[in-house]
């Protein structure tokens, strides 16, 4: 693609700058496409009824169409313009955590460009928790159509210096309003399917979800890839065995954490003795065992602690693939609360393999 002066603006993520804005909405009012921030992380948006604009998205990521897009919104009214169905499963989780990390499969509404669903007769839709997106839509005066603003299937960028990296000369302006708070994407539900499921668990929890609809499910565990994965349409984005991968291989471990510290600790003793430069994602707890084995060391947080380990993940894996090992080892840190998302972005990094 044609490449383009790419100009990074820093807002303020609480109380946005009108001037700033206005001119991100104006590059998007005239079938541009934007990089913004939202809570979860940055997003590449264009105005979500105009498919030229659209397509700019799907050039700009080397993002195959068949992956669909999440259309934000800023106020609940707009959900008409975009389903022909608002059932009161959705009403009830709109009002628990909507502006938030939760996005709803619904059914297309006629005016929503088939670009935006993959050709699926399925929306998917979201409220963001940002002050800087929520402007954006309004100042557009139409709903935002965005995934993540990185590379398809790289590591999704949780600060605007991420998505330069791997958008420069792609995207002609990215809004920068510092790092993002949740650091992994929304969580997906379907409201389609028979009985509520989540798709892709992200920023709400299975827990959360299941105070306000009990019978929610949780995800399907991931099937064996086919050859024609890439190209079958899917409900959600982010439903690829691989996906937010670093360009080194990751290689995830699994089990009881003692058995998974003396697993790794092996490997990594194994790669460095051969010369290899060896980096860990780990928790704070673990960084004792691996400190003097010569691997390169990312600490993500307290393993009891997952909102803090879900906010430094995708820094993390950027950072250890920034100082050029050649392999990245992590462990799990389990399934309760924000683990769910955390254990679908490791297990999609490592391309489905865990070790342990």
């Amino acid at each position: 693609m044609q490449n383009i002066r790419t100009e990074v603006i820093v807002v303020d993520p609480v109380y946005p700058e009108p001037s700033v804005i206005g001119r991100a909405a104006t590059l998007l009012h005239d079938g541009e496409i934007v990089v913004f921030p939202t809570e979860t992380v940055y997003g590449l948006g264009a105005d979500a009824f105009r498919p030229a604009a659209l397509e700019r998205i799907f050039v700009a990521k080397g993002r195959p169409f068949s992956d669909p897009l999440i259309v934000h919104i800023a106020e609940e009214r707009t959900l008409e313009l975009l389903t022909t169905s608002i059932p009161e499963q959705a009403k009830r989780l709109t009002q628990a955590f909507w502006p938030g990390p939760l996005t709803l499969i619904l059914p297309r509404g006629p005016h929503v460009p088939h670009l935006v669903t993959a050709g699926l007769e399925t929306v998917a839709i979201r409220m963001p928790r940002h002050a800087v997106a929520l402007a954006l839509i309004r100042a557009l005066g139409s709903p935002i159509a965005a995934p993540s603003a990185n590379r398809f299937m790289h590591i999704s960028p949780t600060t605007a210096q991420h998505a330069l990296v791997d958008l420069a000369g792609r995207v002609p302006l990215i809004l920068d309003a510092g790092p993002c708070e949740v650091g992994v994407e929304s969580t997906v539900l379907d409201l389609c399917s028979d009985v509520p499921r989540i798709l892709r668990p992200g920023g709400v929890s299975l827990e959360a979800l299941r105070k306000v609809l009990p019978d929610v499910q949780p995800p399907m565990r991931s099937k064996k890839a086919s050859e024609n994965e890439d190209i079958v349409a899917k409900k959600a984005p982010g439903q690829l065995v691989t996906h937010y991968a670093p360009t080194v291989p990751l290689l995830l471990f699994d089990g009881a954490v003692e058995a998974i510290r003396a697993s790794m600790l092996a490997e990594v003793q194994r790669r460095c003795a051969q010369g290899e430069c060896v980096g860990v994602l780990v928790a704070d707890e673990d960084v004792h065992v691996f400190s003097e084995s010569g691997a390169l060391i990312y600490a993500l947080g307290s393993a009891d602690e997952p909102v803090e380990i879900a906010a430094k993940l995708f820094a993390g894996l950027r950072a250890l693939e920034e100082a050029h090992v050649q392999v990245i080892l992590c462990r799990n840190f389990g399934e309760q609360g924000l683990g769910l998302a955390i254990r679908d972005r490791l297990l999609k990094a490592a391309g489905g393999k865990v070790f342990g």
